[in-house]
């Protein structure tokens, strides 16, 4: 392809695959401008038309990773048609599973290099994101009984926090975590679960291995 033969909008959306493919691969700091020129064949003057800086790049990137990483999560958690319990087990290992499959981008994401952008554009407490969902969905717990009542939002932040320390050390390759996270990731659920369920509860009839977790 020529140079500057890529359409106005086009290029800003092929530049974005072009990103997030190139860190898949890379680590996000050999991501450049340069790299997006000269992957779309176009000249740095038409990248810099949609990303005066490595750091807007990066801003809109995170944007976009969230949005993706939302609609993985956001969906399991609100298909109330699901029992309460297999919704938080199933959106919680999607969430581990994501990272693993994007560990760069997760980094891009969660990591602390470009914290500075990532608190300047996203809200801990937008009820559209995936920390939304989890939020609402401990309180429809709390409504239904099933979850002790406490504040919701430090419930899921705690819930969230946990999720993030084991994808973290996953894809880390902390003391081989990798090759058995499913095991972890189950005895942590059994744990994050015995925090939140409501003492009222006697029984629950929920995953295998959550089976008589309240004495039932």
């Amino acid at each position: 392809m020529k140079k500057d033969e890529y359409h106005h909008g086009n290029l800003k959306e092929e530049s974005l695959k072009i990103a997030f493919d190139f860190i898949r691969k890379h680590d996000v700091e050999e991501l450049t401008l340069k790299v997006l020129s000269d992957a779309t064949g176009t000249s740095r003057s038409a990248i810099y038309r949609h990303f005066k800086s490595k750091d807007a790049l990066i801003e809109t990137m995170i944007v976009a990773g969230f949005e993706d990483f939302d609609a993985v999560l956001s969906p399991l958690l609100l298909e109330q048609s699901r029992p309460l319990v297999e919704r938080f087990y199933d959106s919680g290992k999607a969430y581990i599973d994501y990272a693993r499959a994007n560990p760069s981008l997760y980094r891009l994401l969660f990591g602390k290099k470009y914290a500075h952008i990532r608190e300047e554009i996203m809200t801990l407490g937008d009820e559209c994101s995936g920390f939304g969902a989890l939020k609402k969905t401990i309180e429809e717990g709390q409504q239904s009984g099933l979850l002790k009542k406490a504040d919701s939002f430090t419930q899921a932040v705690v819930v969230w926090s946990s999720l993030h320390g084991l994808a973290s050390i996953t894809i880390d390759g902390f003391m081989d975590v990798e090759s058995h996270y499913e095991t972890y990731y189950d005895a942590m659920f059994e744990s994050m679960l015995a925090g939140l369920v409501s003492k009222k509860i006697k029984a629950l009839s929920v995953l295998p291995f959550t089976e008589g977790l309240m004495g039932g």
